[in-house]
């Protein structure tokens, strides 16, 4: 198996290293071509906007729309991932591969990221960081499965073979998000 990360900026080290511990192979995507030969992709937490415009300019936005195998996003990955965008004024190009509106950075600027205990609905709970993090503000399609939760706030979703969360699971280190991941890549 042969997870792809998307490597156009953000946390590609970080999901590497968890990957790598997993006994995973992995490899860096930047162009459309590079999706040819993984078995699923992560798309990290970074700046959606320098994602959007990157992927827009060099064919990877069209080619994910495309892409037809498992997708995680992770922070900004989620927020590229999404159907609908809340509070945005300008039409904002997602890939809509999560039937969810998200808010960017509707836990506030850099300085409010905090670590905290996430419950996952399939594995107990972990430590995940939440770095100008977005949140889920509406589902939008009974399919979507409810996966991580911190308090009452849904911070996690699947929606057929794709995961989306609001935080960095890579961050503290911890594997539980990723292996979940894993699973749904091998099908099962």
């Amino acid at each position: 198996m042969r997870i792809g990360i998307l490597a156009i900026q953000g946390d590609v080290e970080e999901h590497e290293e968890i990957l790598h511990r997993l006994m995973v192979e992995t490899k860096r995507v930047k162009l459309p071509e590079d999706l040819k030969d993984v078995d699923g992709l992560i798309i990290p937490g970074g700046e959606s906007t320098t994602f959007r415009k990157i992927m827009l300019r060099s064919g990877m936005f069209d080619a994910l729309l495309q892409f037809d195998k498992p997708i995680m996003g992770t922070c900004a990955g989620i927020i590229v991932m999404a159907k609908a965008l809340a509070n945005e004024e300008e039409p904002y190009h997602t890939l809509g591969k999560l039937a969810i509106e998200v808010e960017r950075n509707a836990y506030g600027r850099q300085r409010e990221s905090f670590e905290a205990q996430v419950e996952y609905s399939f594995d107990g709970a972990a430590k995940v960081a939440f770095i100008r993090a977005p949140k889920i503000t509406g589902i939008l399609s009974d399919d979507v499965e409810i996966i991580a939760r911190l308090g009452d706030e849904i911070v996690g979703v699947r929606d057929g073979k794709n995961v989306g969360l609001t935080f960095h699971p890579e961050i503290t280190g911890d594997t539980t998000a990723h292996e979940y991941f894993l699973n749904i890549v091998k099908g099962e």
